[in-house]
Order: structure tokens, then C-alpha cells, then sequence
């Protein structure tokens, strides 16, 4: 289908012919009335359509009798073919029911025709390509209800109620719906949690994997962040909501694959260019076969054998399995073209802080004694320096610091039980009363998973650059423990962005992975922007594909699935395009029955279908 279409109901694109695909998903068990009704139409006709073949094999069923039979099938089973294949012709974008429409109403009417004035009759090949053809609708409908699941199952994480925790202790029940932020909530082991927020008393062991793909259950404590969905598997807690409704993880999850799955691939435009070529070339050869051979057959056989009704299904299918499979793996993509992208790039640019790093320093030793470390923290504590939160976690304050004065990129001074005491920056090196009085070192951790996840990239031929405004020596000490390609050091937020610039202007084709506020504008000109889920809005909304868990060997699975979605398009553009070339020539020279040639068209819709669905084990 065409994203840029937009109708009230459900129903066929009038580009292309194929269903229109909802652009706000729900949770809704009705059934499928497009589907209901193409299998009912496909039922009947095949009732009636077995009789008439049996009759015109062996030669024993007159033609008023076949004209009985023929007609609800051509004319009411096929009807939905008519009406498609006629807005084509009125929106001049020709496809393959225009094919199915000429193909089936030329061997009605001129059946018809002879039933009357003599000659010979194709009722039977009317009813039975008709049959088949709702055979494929079915079949593809019923496939695309299998892509929608990953959508379906996001979005019955989500409970119906939550425990609301009442200011006098009591608790009772309410509606999803009600929840608003603020509003404190109970969760009892085995429940899941309603909203997105952060456990304010109790403890837990939740199971994130729905979210972010990984098995192993977290341990949550007061101050840990919970999401929306998850279970909570031990344990009870009362947590504090803090996004609700639309604004919580999982409703943004839901909203960006039902978005991605209604997105084209840039590699769609090749089978678009195709298609409105193609499908004249077909009407002419028809044309040209009818005229040759003095058989309507075969020119029935060239209508129905080229439709290109796996070529149409070959990059939707694929893009709307992979969308999904990678939702279900902890993989947030925003568009098709992001996801195709990916298989392309050859660099990964990788943010140091909060995606190599847990973006969490703490103080790794010191060489103070125990009354200036106290008094160290008393200063810190008045400081809104990021190191300074590390140090408090770290020291217990001594007294209250008075006078604190800060000053940008040189350090914090404040007077404690009359001592002045100095921490300066870089290196925390301090002073009391003028006099050295030692150092403390503070380090921000390298991520247990960033080791294996550069590993897996440089396996993959990527070439991986990282991006930091630290300092240089501390940048080449995590670049040379985790085999960094190259290290850009000391860069400003606003120089981010012409780092990847100059990449790309070497030819390079450049994936960028951040998480902070900093990051956007670098996120946004790389070729594929890749967010940490953990990191900031803004940068998950500049980034074409999120990782929810914000691990980086997410990096390496996504870009896994980005190849194998490449590489299934690619073999069922194959599959269309033989089918084709082949079928074609044996139609025209009357080396193909239409019957037969409709079922290979079946056929070859239903091997794009098992194609693509391939593709669900692939984000694993």
C-alpha cells in the first residue's frame, strides 16, 4: 500500500489495489470483515466453480448451465477485482488488478458472446482464475493478520487497571484510564506494571524481556525506573506514576511499528517503476498474442500469468515482518528506510558518555583521610556538577559548607568548620586552607556489554568511531580497552554533527548511536540515527531506530535484521520477476492454460508470503 493514502475505513489503496493498513493500532478482537468476506466469496465460488470444471473436462455440461454457474462467480465473487481494477483506470496507476479485471471479464463476456452466436466457451477458466485469485486474497489477508500480531501482543502487555495506593493507606482499583502522574501504585508480584515511573518504596524482580528482548529479570528498588507492560515476577512495590496513557514506553513502541509498517523502503520504488511499465507492456502483448493466434485464450493466459501480484507483496511483506520482529526484540524502528539504511552503512559513530559508559561516574580511590573526604562531600553538596553526585555516594558530608562558589571548568570552593576547602577540575586534585591536601579519581564505567558489542561490529566490517567531549586521556584509555578504530576526543555538543559530516564527505556511510540532548543534531544528519531507549526524548525523536534497552549489541542485532530484510526482498523480487519472464512467453504462445497460469500466480504470491515470515526469527 501507499502510506500517503488516508481513508475513514479500511479498504483497498486505489494506487495499488492492496489493503490499506491502519494507521492507529488497536487492541481489537473483532474479526477481519475484509477477510470474512474474501473467504466467503472464495467459498462459494469454489462450490460452484468444481462442478463447472468437472462439466467442461469431460465435455458433458452445456453452456447454459456453465453460464449459470460462471456468472455469481465472475460477477459477485469477482466483483471486488472489477471494482479495483476500474479505479486504477480512473487514478491512471495501472497495477495487477487491472490485469485480473481485464483477464477474467474478456473470458466471461466473450463466452457470453459465443454462447449466443457459437464458437467456444471459457466459463470454466472465468470461474476457476476468479476461484484462485480469491484464493491468493485470502491467503495474503490472512498473512498480513500474522504480521500485525507483534502490534497485538505490544499492546496486551498493557493491564486494564491499576492498584491505586490512597494517602490514608488505603488501596482499591481504577481504570487504566484514570491513572494521571503522581499518583502512587501498587504492584503485587505476578501484576503488571500500568504505567511508566519509579518505585518509591519496596522491591522487586521484574521481567523487562517483552520490552527490551532480554530474558534476565531486573532487581528494582526505591528510585529504579519501571516501565509499562513489564511483570513484576517476586516481590511487591509501590511506585509513583510518571507517564501515562499515550506518553508511556509502550504506547510510543506501538505507535512507531504500526508507523514503520505503513512505511515504503526506498528499494519499493524499484518495483513501482516496474509495475507502471509493466503492466501496459502486458495489456499489449495480450494485444499482440490475441491478434497472432487467434485465441482469446492465450490472451487471457498473458493477462493473468504477468500479474504482478508478487511484486507488490515482495517489499510490504518483508518490511512489515521485520518491523515487528524487531519490536518484539527490543528494536524501536522508526521507518523502512532507516532499516534499510542500516544494511548499507560502514561506520558507527558511538557516543562515549551513557552508551559506552553507564554515563554514571563514581569515585574508584583516593588518597584523603576520612575528615577531608567529609568535608569534600559538605562542598560537593551545594554543587550541581555531574562528579559531584559521584563523590556524595562516596563520602558521608562533614559539617555544612558555607560560601560555596563554583567556577565553570576550574572547580568548587566552599568554608568548612573554617578550613576553605577547594576541589579543582580536571583531575579533583584538593586543597584545605591553600595546602594540598591529596586527589580523588572518578571514573564512569565502561557498560559490561559494550566489549562484546564492539566485537560484534567489527565482525560485521564496521568500522567504529567514537565520539566523546571528555578529555582526550580518558577517552584513549576506554578506546584502547575496547579496540576503538578511531577516537575523536574533546568535541564540543555543537561539533558532534561535523564529525559526521566529514565521514560522509569521505564516502562513508555513517550510523550514529547516542543518547543525550547533544546528540540530536548528529543523530539527525547521520544516515541512520540509533537512540539508547535509557537516553533522552529528543534524541530517540531525531533517531531512525531506538534500543530499548539501550545496549549496544543491539547495534549488531539490529543491523542483522536490516541485512536480512534486505536479502528477502531481494529474493522475492526474484521470485516475482522469473516468475514473469518466464510465464509470459509460454502464455502468448498458448503453451499455458489460464487456469494453470492463475494458479502459478497463486503460487507465487503464497512463496513472497512464506518468504517474508521468515523473517520473525531474525531480531532473536
Amino acid at each position: 500500500m501507499h502510506p500517503e493514502v488516508v481513508r475513514a475505513e479500511p479498504g483497498a489503496c486505489p494506487i495499488c489495489g492492496m489493503a490499506l493498513e491502519p494507521r492507529t493500532a488497536t487492541l481489537d478482537d473483532a474479526p477481519n470483515h475484509e477477510l470474512l468476506d474474501m473467504r466467503r466469496r472464495f467459498i462459494i465460488s469454489a462450490v460452484l466453480s468444481a462442478p463447472l470444471l468437472a462439466g467442461a473436462m469431460l465435455m458433458v455440461m452445456p453452456g447454459w448451465p456453465q453460464l449459470v454457474l460462471a456468472a455469481p462467480v465472475v460477477l459477485w465473487g469477482g466483483w471486488p477485482f472489477f471494482v479495483r481494477g476500474w479505479a486504477s483506470v480512473v487514478h491512471r496507476r495501472l497495477n495487477m488488478f487491472t490485469l485480473i479485471a481485464m483477464g477474467t471479464g474478456t473470458a466471461f463476456l466473450y463466452s457470453l458472446y459465443a454462447l449466443f452466436r457459437g464458437g467456444e466457451l471459457y466459463f470454466e477458466a472465468a470461474a476457476v482464475i476468479t476461484t484462485l485469485v480469491l484464493l491468493g486474497q485470502v491467503l495474503e489477508l490472512r498473512a498480513r493478520e500474522r504480521t500485525s500480531g507483534a502490534i497485538k501482543s505490544l499492546l496486551g502487555l498493557a493491564p486494564k487497571t491499576a492498584r491505586m495506593v490512597m494517602d490514608d493507606g488505603g488501596e482499591h482499583d481504577v481504570d487504566i484510564a484514570h491513572v494521571t502522574a503522581g499518583m502512587r501504585l501498587r504492584v503485587r508480584p505476578g501484576e503488571r506494571v500500568a504505567v511508566d515511573g519509579a518505585v518509591d518504596d519496596g522491591s522487586g524482580v521484574v521481567d523487562e524481556s517483552m520490552i527490551t528482548g532480554e530474558p534476565l529479570p531486573v532487581e528494582k528498588s526505591a528510585g529504579s525506573r519501571v516501565t509499562a507492560g513489564t511483570v513484576n515476577t517476586t516481590g511487591s512495590f509501590i511506585m509513583r506514576a510518571e507517564r501515562v496513557g499515550a506518553d508511556t514506553l509502550l504506547a510510543q513502541i506501538v505507535r512507531m511499528v504500526a508507523d514503520a509498517q505503513r512505511s515504503r523502503a526506498p528499494i519499493q520504488r524499484l518495483a513501482d517503476v516496474v509495475s507502471a511499465w509493466f503492466v501496459p507492456a502486458v495489456i499489449v502483448v495480450a494485444i499482440i498474442a490475441f491478434i497472432a493466434t487467434h485465441s482469446i485464450v492465450n490472451a487471457v493466459a498473458v493477462l493473468i500469468i504477468a500479474c504482478p501480484c508478487a511484486l507488490g507483496l515482495a517489499t510490504p511483506m518483508s518490511v512489515m515482518v521485520a518491523t515487528g520482529a524487531g519490536a518484539t526484540g527490543g528494536i524501536l524502528i522508526r521507518n523502512a528506510e532507516a532499516l534499510e539504511s542500516l544494511a548499507r552503512v560502514d561506520t558507527i559513530i558511538i557516543d562515549k558518555t551513557g552508551t559506552l559508559t553507564e554515563g554514571k561516574p563514581r569515585v574508584v580511590a583516593h588518597d584523603l583521610d576520612a575528615r577531608t573526604l567529609g568535608w569534600v562531600a559538605a562542598v560537593e553538596r551545594a554543587s550541581e556538577h555531574p562528579l559531584a553526585a559521584a563523590i556524595l555516594a562516596a563520602a558521608e558530608p562533614i559539617g555544612t559548607a558555607t560560601n560555596v562558589k563554583t567556577i565553570a571548568g576550574v572547580g568548587v570552593s566552599g568554608i568548612v568548620d573554617g578550613h576553605e576547602v577547594f576541589v579543582g577540575r580536571p583531575g579533583l586534585t584538593v586543597t584545605v586552607d591553600g595546602k594540598p591536601a591529596g586527589s580523588i579519581t572518578v571514573a564512569d564505567p565502561v557498560k559490561p556489554t559494550s566489549a562484546e558489542a564492539i566485537r560484534a561490529l567489527h565482525a560485521d566490517g564496521l568500522k567504529v568511531v567514537m565520539l566523546t567531549g571528555d578529555v582526550r586521556a580518558t577517552a584513549e584509555a576506554v578506546g584502547r580497552e575496547l579496540g576503538i578504530d578511531e577516537i575523536v576526543a574533546e568535541v564540543l555538543p555543537a561539533e558532534k554533527e561535523a564529525v559526521v559530516r566529514r565521514l560522509q564527505a569521505e564516502g562513508r556511510r555513517v550510523a550514529m548511536a547516542g543518547d543525550g540532548v547533544n546528540d540530536a543534531p548528529a543523530l539527525a544528519r547521520a544516515d541512520v540515527g540509533i537512540a539508547m531507549g535509557t537516553g533522552t526524548d529528543i534524541a530517540i525523536e531525531s533517531a531512525g531506530i531506538t534500543l530499548v534497552k539501550g545496549d549496544l549489541r543491539g547495534i549488531a542485532r539490529a543491523r542483522a535484521l536490516s541485512v536480512a530484510m534486505m536479502r528477502n526482498i531481494r529474493q522475492n523480487l526474484f521470485f516475482a520477476f522469473v516468475y514473469n519472464v518466464l510465464g509470459i512467453p509460454l502464455a502468448a504462445f498458448g503453451l499455458l492454460n489460464p487456469m494453470i497460469a492463475s494458479a502459478a500466480m497463486t503460487l507465487s504470491s503464497v512463496t513472497v508470503i512464506g518468504n517474508a515470515l521468515r523473517l520473525r526469527r531474525s531480531a532473536r
